[in-house]
């Protein structure tokens, strides 16, 4: 009897394993797939000049996507520099200050926000932006994809510094440090590894929305000065390329598609890397 249920135990352990392994395979192959499929579709449009041209007057074959590289770049810095903050703050207080029944009206009001639509983000951004201002901005741009960044940073700040222990805050209380002290210069630098990472990938989900920017950037093909004309970023490019007639269009919307999708790759791994990092430093 007992033979039989170690034999069976080791089917089981040896089929569990099988399927985890390739379910395994099949998700980085599905990753893959998709990095070669564009790589394939838009290799003939993927050079120096695509990298830092701005692109040609319609009927002209070439050009480059350098402006929207730069325009995504610039709007990304905005939405940071509006959703981190906000969100950290809010984060903050959750963690250190609230009380269980308001902490949970907070927590729910702040899962429905991560639930609405990019596009209804976008409709928002262009009545309290757009109209009253009378023209698309980059400006508007972050704006709406700063509201998008603020739910997750919530979340991301009061898991970390819940995941710190409270023995370092009763420390550094005892010595005759006020709470806000405590908190900006214990619990948030123990944690800090985990807020930047959380917040990196917070960025890298926001960098492939396009329907808030259609509704807010809007577009350009010249490179754009300043906060408050419309910009060109690299979701909006891909999606009116990929619509034109022209074929030369059609390549290079592969290829802009290939260099976001690096983009938001290489912020997912600097993400991961910092946590590792974070993780071996408190073994240490």
């Amino acid at each position: 009897m007992d033979l039989r249920v170690s034999r069976r135990r080791k089917i089981v352990n040896v089929v569990m394993l099988s399927l985890s392994g390739v379910c395994t395979a099949l998700v980085m192959g599905v990753l893959f797939f998709i990095l070669g499929y564009l790589f394939w579709h838009g290799a003939k449009s993927l050079n120096w000049n695509f990298l830092t041209q701005v692109p040609k007057p319609s009927g002209q074959t070439g050009g480059g996507v350098a402006n929207a590289i730069a325009g995504s770049a610039k709007v990304l810095l905005l939405a940071t520099c509006i959703g981190v903050p906000i969100g950290f703050l809010a984060g903050v207080y959750l963690a250190e200050y609230s009380g269980k029944t308001f902490a949970f009206t907070i927590r729910y009001v702040v899962d429905l926000l991560n639930g609405v639509p990019s596009i209804v983000i976008g409709i928002v951004a262009y009545a309290l932006v757009v109209r009253p201002m009378g023209h698309y901005s980059a400006l508007a741009g972050g704006v709406a994809l700063g509201i998008m960044m603020i739910p997750i940073a919530v979340r991301t700040t009061e898991e970390f510094l819940r995941s710190v222990p409270n023995s370092m805050r009763e420390g550094a209380m005892a010595l005759g440090a006020t709470r806000a002290r405590t908190i900006f210069t214990v619990v948030a630098p123990a944690a800090i590894s985990g807020l930047i990472s959380g917040m990196m990938l917070n960025l890298a989900r926001v960098a492939g929305e396009t329907a808030p920017l259609l509704f807010t950037a809007l577009g350009n093909m010249f490179w754009s000065r300043g906060w408050l004309q419309p910009i060109a970023t690299l979701p909006v490019t891909i999606y009116n390329y990929a619509i034109a007639p022209e074929e030369d269009l059609h390549q290079q919307a592969w290829a802009a598609g290939f260099v976001l999708l690096f983009l938001v790759l290489g912020i997912n791994v600097t993400a991961r890397m910092i946590i590792a990092r974070g993780s071996a430093s408190a073994r240490r």
